[in-house]
């Protein structure tokens, strides 16, 4: 799994929330997919965490120091 790419982790998790949301699986079942989907959750949180830390280096000035400003559609589709 750990090749896993962040969206099929997403993509298994939804299918582990709704095979448990069921309620068809056996106690041991419900466990098993559980136990896949603290994982797969874990894996999706460490996605996202370094895809911010990613962000916050793309956006530090020349100086170092991390710039913020609001997302603007509008400028998104200009450039």
């Amino acid at each position: 799994m750990t090749d896993l790419k962040f969206e099929a982790a997403l993509q298994r998790l939804e299918q582990i929330v709704d095979q448990l949301e069921a309620g068809n699986l056996s106690l041991e079942e419900s466990l098993q997919v559980f136990e896949e989907g603290v994982g797969l959750a874990r894996r999706c949180g460490k996605y996202l965490d370094d895809a911010e830390k990613r962000i916050e280096t793309l956006t530090r000035d020349e100086t170092g120091v991390l710039r913020t400003a609001p997302f603007d559609l509008a400028d998104d589709e200009r450039a």
